[in-house]
């Protein structure tokens, strides 16, 4: 009897999750993939070319938002740019006053889900910055390269894509 409910609990959710999720048309998945993949590779390149380092692992997630599903809040310009910086300026300010450790960690991604959330600029890799910056013991440079630098590319990048590519998703949906 157990195995039934169970059963029918987990049919429930399933049905819950698809009706909640968003669908993907296949054009849309031969454009979302191409966005991401072109956008991190012009920030390769540009690293390797000016010398100064663009990307963070996070990005890679802004990348997954902004190209995957460009019409989230989460994803749009003042999301991602404010949200990015607020995340960089708490992780270099944690490590000035308070050094690196699990401890500053956590309290680095706790304070920019607030300021982000006060700010109305949650962007959920902002946190990954935040985490990155602490374990990285980040200098006031992390802040201008590669978070804000690397931001400002991806946001620009993700405008000019929705315009010149067939098929691509609208974005952004609003600038501030």
């Amino acid at each position: 009897m157990d195995v039934l409910r169970l059963l029918r609990w987990l049919q429930e959710q399933r049905r819950l999750g698809r009706a909640y999720q968003p669908r993907f048309r296949r054009r849309q998945l031969s454009v979302t993939w191409l966005g991401a993949l072109m956008a991190l590779a012009l920030l390769s390149l540009l690293s390797a070319w000016s010398g100064m380092v663009l990307l963070a692992a996070p990005l890679g997630a802004s990348s997954v938002l902004l190209f995957g599903y460009p019409a989230s809040p989460l994803a749009q310009p003042r999301n991602i740019v404010l949200g990015n910086l607020v995340g960089a300026l708490v992780s270099v300010l944690a490590v000035a006053w308070l050094g690196r450790g699990p401890l500053v960690i956590a309290l680095a991604v706790g304070l920019t889900v607030l300021l982000c959330q006060q700010l109305r600029c949650l962007h959920p890799p902002a946190g990954g910055l935040a985490f990155l910056g602490v374990a990285l013991g980040a200098t006031p440079a992390f802040v201008l390269t590669p978070v804000l630098s690397g931001s400002l590319l991806l946001v620009l990048f993700a405008a000019v894509f929705s315009r010149c590519v067939k098929g691509a998703l609208p974005y952004p949906h609003h600038w501030l």
